[in-house]
This record gives C-alpha cells, structure tokens and sequence, in this order.
C-alpha cells in the first residue's frame, strides 16, 4: 500500500471517529437542558418547594444532612462534644455555657434543630441567638425591627419552621444572590461597602460571611454587632472589645482567674479576608459550593461541605496536583495549627489556673494581679479566635499559627506576673 493511500485511510478513520460522536450528541445523548427562573413567593421558605424548580440544587442540598468526619481528621459534621479532645475547653469556659455544650458544627439543614435542643439556652436567653438559624429573619426584622433581638428566643422558637434553607442567600423572585442579615449589612456599610451593589463573586462569599463572623450582643438592645469598626484581624477586634463599645464589657467572669473574658464565635469570613484565598480573588462558594455537571447541566452544589470531598471541581480548577496531594498539604496544615492551638489552649488552662489561687492570697499585688488577668483575657482570645473558627487554620495558615504563637506568649506573660505578684519566685 502506498503512502498517499495510507494516509486518506487515516483522514477517513478520524473523519468516520467525528462523525460517530456527532450522531450520538445529537440523536442518543440527552440535551441539554436551560434552567428557567422560577417565580417563588416571597415568604417561600420550605426548600422542598424550591426544589421543584431547582431539583438539581435541592438533591444537593439535601446532602447537608450527612454526618461524617472530616476527610483531613479535623472537624467534620458529627455533633461530637469538642472537650473530647481538647478538655482545655472545659477550664478555659468554665462558669459560661460552652463549658457545659460545645459540639462540632453539624450541617446547615440542623442549625434550628440544633438551636432548639442545645444545653446553652434557657428561660433568658436572648431571641438575637436566632439571626443565623433561619430564613425567617427576614420576616421577624421586618415585622419587629431590631426589637426583636430581646424578646425571649423561647418566644421566637414557636414560630420558627425552617433552619438555614434557600432564602438565606436567594431572592426568590430573581434567584440572584442576597444578604438578609442586618448586621453584616450595618458592618459592611460602616467599612464603606455596599452589600447590594456588590458582584456576583463577591457576594458568593457575602452570602457566607453573614453569618460565618464573629459577633456580641449589644448589652441593653440585645442587637447584634459584628465588631469590625478597627479591622477584621484578631488584634484589632481585641483593640475593639478593649474600648467598650455600646457599654459591651466581656461576655462573662472567669470564675477561678476573675478575669473579664470574650467569647469568640466563628470568625471564618474574617480569617479568611486575610488569606491568600481571598486576595486570589476565590470565595466562599467556588470551594465549598463548586460548579456541578450531571448530563451537561452545570449547577452549583448545595452541599457545603469540605473541599477535599470533591477536589477535581473545587481545588483542581486552579491547582494541578493530584487530590492526595492536595489532601496531604492540608493534612499538613491543619495538623500543625492543631498542635499549636492544644499548647495555646493549655497554657491559658494554667493561668487561669495560678491566677485562681492567687486571687485567694492576702499578699498578691492588686496591680499585678490584674495586669495578669488583662494577660490572661488577651491570649484566651487569640487562642479562641483560632479554635471557634472552622477551618482549622487552612484559610489562612500564617495569621493563625502566629495568633496562636501570641496566645502562649501573652499566657505565659501572665504565668510569670502572677508569680512574680504572688510572691511565687
């Protein structure tokens, strides 16, 4: 055979290779299909219903009542008791209610449930612990204003049916993305930013941010505050708190060490802000909300859930690597900010712990003792801040590891001035 009749043999086998997938995209292979904006009623909140319209979403969506273990080992969705392993949280809480509950975050479909049966609520507690639990604030801040944040939440209860569901971040008319949490809109304003003139990619992390922040209740109004008027690093929010803004002291007293302590809730979208994550201009949602095919159709996943459950969409649109690779360097992450996060925690555990006996002797220096409580304040912050947030240190690896190395200086700081108070050396 010569070479001429060789190659239009070859042109006609690839021709004939062209032709067969062209039959089967348009005569066997499903087509795809076009999403059409559904017209729901405002007030819509049972995600069923928008599921009608949205099924590939709602399927996902639905995922979020899976409870596993971290693929890293770290967090995970299993409602879990955190002093398990670290029992530092027992004496660094003690005489607040995360000492007596205080469990791994489950999904976002539990977050009702999950408010409803927590051991940290009871007859007084404030109905502003309901802002992040459901899609029904905006119904409440619009009926009540911000008068709702003090009525009893054992009040509100009754007239909540669903937790955090599709409204929480959609317009039900446009299905354009939302913010319906008064706070973050107020604390966004306040650093110059609009929330509603803001882009699509941005708002796939605003979406997030409105409720994954640190935040404290206004102590007359109850209001929720996010405390962002110095910075969102965890030195100025300190500096924030340190100034004692609308007559906010501290969360509560420290029952051994006397000292005026702060809560840190879960401050993702201000640890992340820093992060090289975020000023590669990825959100929230292009990691844990990815872009999803089924038959050609592209959707974004409800399921919320870690990265490293489906790294080709979330992690491997940017990175080449393998997905053990990247699960690896993780792992690596995660496991040294684990390390430094259990000392932190420990040596605040025992300061406290020196302080409290201290505070009983006669001859300890009124002046050192409280320089030492201010000490003990300062680096339990820096320690919760880093604990109460979820990523186990991944979403920005260098500010933690160093708020974590200030937290057992400034715990060790304390240590040594109480002793040196006390009489102890």
């Amino acid at each position: 055979m010569d070479r001429n009749k060789k190659i239009w043999m070859t042109l006609a086998g690839i021709f004939l290779v062209l032709l067969i997938i062209i039959v089967v995209q348009v005569f066997v292979r499903k087509p795809y299909t076009t999403i059409k904006i559904a017209n729901i009623s405002e007030g819509e909140y049972d995600p069923a219903v928008w599921g009608q319209y949205y099924p590939l979403e709602y399927k996902s969506y639905l995922r979020n009542k899976e409870m596993a273990a971290s693929p890293t080992g770290y967090g995970g969705s299993e409602k879990i008791q955190k002093s398990i392993k670290e029992p530092e949280i027992l004496i660094n809480f003690k005489g607040m209610p995360f000492s007596i509950d205080y469990s791994e975050d489950r999904g976002h479909v539990y977050a009702l449930e999950d408010l409803k049966t927590t051991k940290r609520i009871n007859q007084t507690t404030a109905g502003a612990c309901m802002t992040c639990k459901t899609a029904q604030l905006t119904d409440i801040f619009k009926e009540k204003g911000w008068d709702y944040a003090k009525i009893p939440l054992m009040e509100l209860l009754p007239q909540l049916k669903h937790p955090i569901v599709c409204a929480n971040c959609h317009d039900p008319k446009t299905m354009n993305l939302r913010v319906i949490n008064p706070a973050f809109i107020e604390a966004m304003a306040e650093r110059g930013i609009d929330v509603k003139k803001a882009s699509r990619e941005e708002m796939r992390s605003y979406v997030c941010g409105q409720c994954h922040v640190e935040y404290y209740f206004v102590p007359a109004s109850k209001k929720v505050v996010l405390p962002w008027g110095k910075g969102l690093h965890p030195e100025k929010i300190y500096e924030y708190y340190s100034a004692k803004p609308n007559d906010f002291a501290m969360d509560w007293k420290h029952p051994d060490s006397e000292a005026n302590m702060l809560k840190a809730q879960h401050p993702e979208f201000e640890v992340w802000s820093g992060g090289v994550h975020a000023k590669s201009g990825v959100s929230c949602a292009d990691c844990h909300m990815p872009y999803m095919k089924v038959d050609g159709q592209k959707y974004t996943s409800h399921w919320v859930t870690s990265p490293m459950k489906h790294g080709k969409e979330a992690c491997r649109t940017c990175h080449n690597q393998s997905d053990q690779w990247l699960l690896d360097q993780v792992k690596v992450t995660q496991t040294s900010v684990w390390e430094m996060q259990r000392i932190a925690g420990q040596t605040v555990a025992k300061a406290h712990e020196i302080i409290g006996k201290a505070t009983k002797a006669a001859r300890t220096n009124k002046a050192e003792l409280d320089k030492a409580r201010e000490l003990v304040r300062k680096a339990q912050w820096y320690w919760d801040f880093v604990a109460a947030e979820n990523s186990m240190g991944f979403h920005n690896p260098t500010m933690v590891l160093n708020t974590l190395g200030r937290s057992i200086d400034l715990a060790h700081q304390a240590i040594t001035t109480i002793e040196k108070a006390s009489g102890g050396r």
